[in-house]
């Protein structure tokens, strides 16, 4: 830790008096029963989902960060809050929320303690409201740290989270954000004094995060991989890549950055693509692309592109598009995977990289290759109807979520056609660097007591434990 990075004396104070307030808080809601501390998880949902607060929200969030569209934004609160929700509303989250006679355990849930959360601008509301409900729900404190540019949208939106908070007699104090103007400063001090961190951002906040000494739930940066095999539904594959890609203006870490088509089915797919939306681009076109979304070559993304319409990308890397056609993605031809290949990792914008494999085997080590040079751990999707290659993907590629016949942005956060659970926070275990290897939910913002009595022994002899060992190798 570089000393130009430790937090001042004075952001560490108020910072501690932020966290002071938020205990203050967490006292007063500590004998809530379950009904009552989901109507506060309720309260906060509805804050964010109340039509004119979603729509508001969604504008001052395009208008002071530059990233995504309104309808998009509109979608993704009230999808994600919404489902978040519905997962959680009733589950147990005070008092006993598991007992087994048979081994005498109970298990009690206690607070965490007070969350820190950084949230990041692309999704500024979205997920600061989603971490607070699952906060909440552990009857914890939480602190929210938007970046500069979404500050006014969480000051907004923590002011709407206060008069439903009010509504029910519940302490404003239990939601806080960072007071005063943002600073990477006051970030650092709350990520070193809180109980609990969670970053979902910049790879700088997150490996500061994990530098801090607190507990936490870092999470690493995507880079959504698609494949396409021989077997799939070409048009519908084209459509939930496109949907993907699309969504948000890509501002999501699960938006489709590449997709690997293999060999016999390249022409067509690439084709249903381009039917889809997609353009094609040529390749001084795509030198240009490059060279827009990252001026010095392999460094850091040109923030001025990241999440614009399609149109403003096109007039960045001077691509004229066809007025008689719908153009809503740009596409370019792979290269290869790397740092000299800047277009292989994460673009957070409207641009896809296609790749072309010769089989399917040859496809999950690309996947992998890509992932290894970016994006290790998150995610990827297969397009395919044979149960063998979903097989092959699962226990290969070194993601913690693979998303089948689907659309990755929608899927690996939680939807309503799929299993996986609501969040906008997702680890990428040891691969990605985290401690965490499925979506977050609100039972990673509970301790845990067990409590243990006596039961009748339970002692096994040598033949339970050895008698096959014995039987194939002798003693």
């Amino acid at each position: 830790m570089g000393v130009t990075d430790e937090p001042t004396k004075s952001s560490e104070k108020l910072v501690a008096q932020t966290l002071e307030r938020s205990y203050d808080a967490m006292k007063k809601i500590n004998e809530y029963d379950q009904t009552e501390v989901d109507e506060l998880v309720q309260g906060i949902a509805w804050a964010i989902c109340e039509d004119n607060r979603a729509r508001e929200l969604s504008e001052l969030a395009v208008k002071e960060t530059g990233f995504g569209n309104v309808p998009d934004k509109i979608n993704k609160k009230k999808r994600k809050t919404r489902g978040t929700l519905q997962e959680i509303l009733g589950e147990p989250s005070v008092g006993v929320i598991n007992r087994d006679e048979d081994l005498g355990l109970t298990e009690y849930a206690n607070p965490v303690g007070v969350v820190g959360a950084v949230v990041p601008s692309t999704n500024p509301s979205a997920t600061a409201t989603n971490l607070t409900m699952m906060s909440i729900k552990g009857r914890n404190g939480i602190v929210l740290s938007p970046s500069p540019s979404a500050q006014k949208v969480v000051d907004r939106l923590v002011e709407y989270i206060h008069a439903e908070l009010r509504k029910l007699g519940a302490p404003t104090d239990l939601v806080q954000m960072i007071p005063g103007a943002v600073s990477k400063d006051k970030t650092h001090a709350l990520m070193e004094q809180c109980d609990l961190l969670q970053v979902t951002g910049s790879a700088n906040n997150v490996e500061y995060g994990q530098r801090s000494g607190t507990p936490n739930y870092c999470v690493g940066e995507g880079n959504a991989v698609s494949i396409i095999d021989s077997s799939a539904d070409l048009e519908q594959a084209a459509e939930n890549i496109m949907l993907s890609k699309t969504f948000d203006n890509a501002t999501s870490c699960s938006s489709d950055n590449s997709v690997v088509i293999v060999d016999d089915i390249y022409e067509e797919a690439l084709a249903q693509l381009e039917d889809a939306g997609g353009y094609l681009c040529e390749t001084g076109e795509r030198n240009r692309i490059e060279q827009a979304l990252f001026p010095d070559g392999h460094g850091s993304l040109n923030g001025d592109l990241i999440a614009r319409p399609v149109s403003e990308l096109a007039s960045a890397a001077n691509i004229e598009l066809d007025d008689n056609k719908e153009t809503s993605f740009l596409m370019i031809k792979a290269r290869g995977v790397g740092p000299q290949h800047p277009l292989s990792g994460e673009k957070l914008s409207l641009v896809l990289t296609v790749y072309r494999a010769e089989d399917i085997e040859s496809a999950i080590k690309m996947t992998t290759n890509i992932l290894d040079y970016e994006g290790a751990g998150h995610s990827c999707c297969l397009h395919t109807t044979i149960d063998e290659h979903i097989d092959r993907v699962g226990q290969s590629v070194p993601v913690c979520r693979v998303m089948i016949n689907q659309p990755t942005c929608y899927g690996n956060g939680g939807n309503f056609n799929n299993g996986m659970p609501f969040t906008l926070s997702m680890g990428g275990g040891t691969w990605g660097g985290n401690q965490l290897d499925e979506n977050l939910q609100y039972t990673h913002f509970i301790n845990r007591t067990t409590v243990a009595e006596k039961i009748e022994p339970n002692e096994p002899d040598d033949d339970e434990l050895f008698g096959s060992y014995f039987e194939k190798y002798g003693r």
